[in-house]
């Protein structure tokens, strides 16, 4: 049995409805999934209960390992950051009724101060120790700002936290300009979810979006040097299955998940 806990992202399957989703991973063979709060919200909107939506994930074998995400959080000001906050409050509470231990805090577009980014991400994590969930740092390969491995974790490591952890990507690992052994500079218990996926050749890596990322194992990223850092580091937790490929989304979603496993897993050993 592998070290890693398979873990499906539910935006690989989607518009498949949350209910369907959770019960397809578990027949997969998935042990963990990854929701996001937008979905949860609108399924609770649409007339669904969060006793169901546990009951669902308990009949499926799932835990919750993270929920996405935390937004606005490090640029707003004044007014609009009470109300940011209030959001994330939210949010937050959602993860932590879920059981998740981890929550996304996604950055902002733009360039910011990575003094002032690790300020607001300290202020996070306190909100977070009250209400039982812990914030984990995200780069995005396509921002200006935030897109790399190095500033996620100049922001998460100046908190100071020790339980201050960033949250990987391959495709935005390469996609940001940076190296997959990037990955090398941070301790393994200091990731809190690590998504996998990969890179096609063309267009440039370099100025692929969301949509171009393909099935593991189609792409271009060294993903058997992946996984042999992720252990260099002592990493143990979820592999999580994160793609935004249109064109999965149209086929059938129990095949995109079972091909997704069995890949991973081949991978993993």
């Amino acid at each position: 049995m592998s070290e890693f806990t398979l873990c499906l992202n539910t935006s690989t399957i989607r518009p498949t409805p949350l209910l369907d989703k959770i019960r397809l991973a578990g027949e997969a063979g998935y042990r963990a999934i990854e929701p996001w709060n937008d979905e949860v919200t609108a399924y609770l909107d649409q007339g669904g209960t969060m006793p169901e939506l546990k009951r669902s994930l308990a009949d499926a074998g799932l835990k919750v390992v993270s929920v996405i995400a935390l937004h606005g959080w490090v640029t707003s000001q004044g007014v609009e950051h009470a109300r940011v906050l209030d959001d994330c409050r939210r949010r937050m509470a959602q993860a932590a009724e879920l059981g998740s231990p981890y929550i996304v805090a996604s950055p902002p577009r733009e360039v910011v101060d990575l003094g002032r980014a690790t300020e607001r991400f300290a202020e996070l994590m306190q909100i977070g120790k009250e209400i039982g969930v812990i914030p984990s740092m995200e780069f995005l390969g396509f921002v200006d700002g935030i897109k790399d491995v190095k500033s996620a974790w100049t922001i998460a490591e100046g908190t100071g936290d020790p339980r201050a952890t960033i949250v990987a990507d391959v495709f935005h690992m390469i996609r940001g300009g940076g190296q997959i052994d990037d990955l090398l500079q941070v301790p393994g218990d200091r990731v809190a979810n690590f998504h996998i996926n990969d890179v096609p050749a063309t267009p440039d890596p370099l100025t692929q979006k969301d949509e171009d990322r393909v099935m593991v194992g189609e792409g271009i990223a060294d993903l058997p040097r992946v996984i042999a850092n992720l252990r260099t580091i002592g990493y143990r937790g979820p592999i999580s299955l994160e793609l935004f490929n249109r064109a999965l989304w149209a086929q059938d979603p129990a095949t995109v998940i079972r091909r997704g496993i069995e890949v991973i897993s081949s991978l993993v050993g």
